[in-house]
């Protein structure tokens, strides 16, 4: 499980992506790539990393899901994802 922090980090991040959104648009359509350097570094959507929304795991995220295999693969044997059967042929 991902300490806290990180998973704050990762959420604080998000916070900022979401606000800049607009005005980092305006600034890249018309190409004034100085304010683009004045915004903050974590407004920057590339410096998001997916992570399990339930214990904040960064790796094997599954993106139609949002968690991780390993908690994937708990929850589809106990029958708490929909849909979701164990193969057998």
């Amino acid at each position: 499980m991902a300490k806290e922090g990180v998973k704050a980090r990762e959420i604080k991040r998000q916070k900022l992506v979401a606000k800049y959104a607009d005005k980092r648009a305006e600034l890249k359509a018309a190409g004034d790539f100085e304010g683009l350097d004045k915004l903050p570094k974590n407004s920057s959507p590339v410096r998001l990393h997916n992570r399990c929304k339930l214990t904040g795991r960064p790796r094997g995220y599954m993106r139609t899901f949002g968690i991780s295999r390993v908690l994937f693969r708990d929850m589809a044997l106990a029958g708490k994802i929909p849909g979701v059967t164990k193969a057998s042929w």
